[in-house]
């Protein structure tokens, strides 16, 4: 029996529409690659490296690491945007991801128009520090002290534009605090000057070169800056609790080009969801200060739209801007 032409058509025109969706059932069927846009051997590169195998076991593909640095992480992230939205190509950032557009108009991105969120992948709250010498030790003591100093007080971060920038001029808005901003070339030089006392204090992250000297007794841990009490730091009173809402944490997470199917990103997240609850991968991050943990995609976009808002505001009240 023949076929007509108008049937074949139409055969045609439902395999043409089924594609995707048996796509998206299949998937996946091939690597999936995971674009790090900073050097290997970094916190990135060490949280991603940490999930890639057992989360290639869970979705039955091989998980490939993709150090791709430069720009202030631009190559690797405009790379992602650029790339095919089926899933397979993701990105793995910072709160850097949000800022760097709000400072730089050069980055080539938009954090909300050009990307699909994944899921949160870590945290970790940002503590603030003084040198040793400081008298207070606690948030409305460093306040009372600051204020009392002729020319304010000189705090320290790892660059212009760095997120302890952000999150101490932040700070310095919120408190009413004359607060002299000094940056240096990454955190080695930054901690250095904290502890000679060339700066009084820091709003950074609870590095294991920080606590340690917070142990020795070189620096004082006043606070910490995280939302609700923080579990990898307990007994540690909150800046919000003098300063309140006031908080900053650095997250980090994967995102994959927009227009990922929604399918597909739900696949992906709940796998992720599943390898950040194992308690050997808690153990790895909170080996390096970071909480391991997971949030929908809806809760993760509304995240970065709030974030981008937020320190959009900021950069205007201070023209804080990329060197």
């Amino acid at each position: 029996m023949k076929t007509s032409r108008r049937a074949v058509l139409a055969l045609a025109a439902a395999a043409i529409a089924a594609g995707p969706a048996f796509a998206q059932a299949d998937f996946p069927n091939k690597p999936i690659k995971i674009i790090v846009p900073y050097p290997a051997g970094g916190l990135s590169d060490f949280q991603v490296r940490a999930i890639s195998e057992p989360l290639g076991k869970l979705l039955g593909q091989p998980v490939i690491v993709d150090n791709r640095p430069g720009a202030s992480a631009g190559i690797g992230t405009q790379a992602t945007a650029a790339a095919p939205p089926d899933g397979y190509t993701l990105v793995f950032v910072n709160n850097g991801f949000v800022i760097t557009p709000l400072i730089n108009k050069q980055a080539g991105y938009d954090p909300v128009k050009d990307f699909a969120p994944v899921s949160i992948v870590s945290t970790s709250p940002m503590v603030l520090v003084v040198n040793a010498a400081v008298p207070a030790n606690d948030v409305r003591g460093f306040i009372d002290y600051a204020k009392a100093l002729p020319g304010g007080v000189e705090y320290g971060s790892a660059g212009t534009a760095s997120f302890g920038h952000m999150a101490t001029a932040m700070f310095s808005q919120a408190t009413g605090l004359n607060m002299t901003h000094v940056p240096y070339k990454g955190e080695a030089p930054m901690s250095l000057a904290l502890r000679t006392g060339e700066v009084k204090a820091l709003i950074t992250t609870p590095s294991p070169s920080i606590m340690g000297a917070v142990k020795e007794g070189k620096l004082k841990l006043l606070a910490v800056a995280s939302k609700k009490p923080a579990p990898l730091l307990p007994g540690v009173k909150q800046i919000s609790d003098t300063v309140p809402g006031f908080s900053a944490e650095v997250w980090f997470g994967l995102f994959a080009p927009k227009g990922t199917p929604p399918e597909i990103i739900a696949k992906l997240n709940g796998a992720l969801a599943k390898v950040l609850a194992m308690p050997d991968i808690k153990e790895k991050y909170a080996g390096v200060g970071a909480l391991a943990e997971s949030n929908s995609p809806a809760a993760y976009a509304k995240m970065v739209r709030d974030e981008s808002a937020r320190w959009a505001e900021l950069i205007q009240k201070t023209g804080i801007r990329a060197e």
